[in-house]
């Protein structure tokens, strides 16, 4: 049963309240398991460079300044495959543009590890970046796409959860390689991967409907802003997904700098490893999106904003205790990734013609306070120390909290007045 509401503000939405109609059959568990391991492979391509800085500055005769552009790199790369890749998977065969973009990112991967020269790096850095980030959210966009709409929180939450394992392992994985066999290994063994995915994607890839007179890509990059002015819940959880990256950027930028110097004196090692902790997180997706079918939304929007507010209380810990730090970090990562997949459950609600600009307009929010969290964070522990640090991540996780709320009271209130429109339960 679908129920379709047009408001004053013309959502784009579909809700419901009722049980949907079994649009597709389910997808069968192997092939969600595939999308979910292809969806993270992916999106380590992004991050490998991280943990690999001393090394490629050394390779290459880099400063500090150049080194620093690397990453710099590998990000501009992600926003432009948000911008330019990403609305395509609304255009035509949603299928053919991953292989495309697998076939491409092994390629690129391969043009990476032969790097010789600074400019060569860059470029590579920059095609890993468009490229991991297309194919990771084109994944997310095709799987909601493929999955009855009763199932489409569950199976988000699945691939997320994958998303999530993949960012994690990313810079343990490449720091464990490099120290081994060089960072040329690290993305020789990536490209192998992709390329051992990309084959078996290529067969096990079912076929989704495309539009019939597909909109020209100009046409579909004029669409976006209109989407972003009437789309209440693109509204709503795009700030949101703003301050929620935020707050976590706020915490894993700044928290380096206390935890290597002394008492502590960590690694490069065993911070990065610090990481692993927040995968409890990923194993929660496929819950939090099961929950979101389930008709749950605001409680699991509620619970997550809780769970990011009062993970600042123990992480104010560190340095005199570490097993409070552990215990901050779970329940940070726990409320962050609860948030995420419950943003891209309810955004994925929408028509599917309109999943992959939605995913890349919310994506584009997620960059913006990833970037602003990453530079404020640092900035704040070396001026202020880490319990301003703390300050600031909870007052991000307030707003958070706060801007939801008023989005509750003004739904109420539109709830209690006149609907207009019809609707529509068959």
């Amino acid at each position: 049963m679908r129920l379709q509401f047009k408001t004053n503000d013309d959502s784009l939405h579909q809700v419901s309240n009722c049980n949907y109609i079994m649009g597709a059959t389910s997808l069968p568990r192997p092939l969600l398991v595939l999308l979910a391991v292809a969806a993270g492979a992916s999106v380590a391509n992004v991050y490998y460079a991280q943990p690999l800085l001393d090394q490629l500055a050394r390779a290459f005769a880099l400063d500090r300044a150049m080194a620093g552009a690397v990453l710099a790199a590998t990000q501009a790369g992600s926003v432009l495959a948000l911008l330019g890749l990403l609305p395509l998977a609304d255009r035509g065969d949603r299928r053919r543009l991953l292989r495309l973009q697998l076939a491409a990112l092994v390629a690129a991967l391969l043009w990476l590890a032969a790097a010789r020269t600074a400019g060569w790096l860059l470029s590579g850095m920059l095609l890993a970046g468009l490229l991991g980030t297309a194919l990771t959210q084109g994944l997310i966009a095709y799987t909601a796409a493929m999955a009855p709409a009763a199932q489409r929180g569950r199976v988000v939450g699945v691939v997320q959860g994958g998303v999530f394992i993949g960012l994690l392992l990313a810079r343990v994985l490449s720091g464990t390689v490099a120290a081994i066999a060089g960072w040329q290994a690290v993305y020789l063994l990536s490209a192998a991967l992709m390329a051992a995915l990309a084959v078996l994607l290529w067969r096990r890839l079912p076929a989704v409907p495309a539009p019939s007179v597909p909109p020209r890509w100009r046409e579909l990059l004029g669409s976006m802003l209109g989407m972003l002015r009437r789309d209440r819940t693109l509204r709503e959880r795009g700030p949101l997904a703003l301050l929620l990256f935020a707050g976590l950027n706020v915490f894993w930028a700044a928290a380096p700098l206390p935890l290597s110097a002394p008492p502590l004196q960590w690694s490069t090692a065993a911070i990065g490893a610090l990481g692993l902790a927040g995968v409890a997180g990923a194993l929660m997706a496929s819950r939090v999106g099961h929950w979101m079918d389930r008709g749950l939304a605001d409680r699991v929007s509620l619970g997550a904003l809780l769970l990011m507010l009062v993970a600042w209380w123990p992480l104010l810990g560190l340095p005199q205790s570490l097993s409070l730090l552990l215990l901050g970090v779970i329940v940070l990562d726990l409320g962050g990734q609860a948030l995420h997949v419950s943003n891209q459950a309810l955004l994925l609600r929408a028509p599917e013609g309109q999943h992959g600009r939605l995913v890349a307009l919310y994506m584009l929010f997620y960059a913006v306070g990833s970037g602003a969290g990453a530079a404020a964070g640092p900035w704040v522990q070396a001026r202020h120390g880490w319990p301003a640090v703390c300050l600031l991540g909870a007052g991000i996780a307030l707003l958070a909290l706060l801007w939801w709320a008023a989005w509750r009271v003004v739904a109420f209130n539109a709830s209690a007045g006149p609907r207009t429109g019809r609707v529509d339960c068959r």
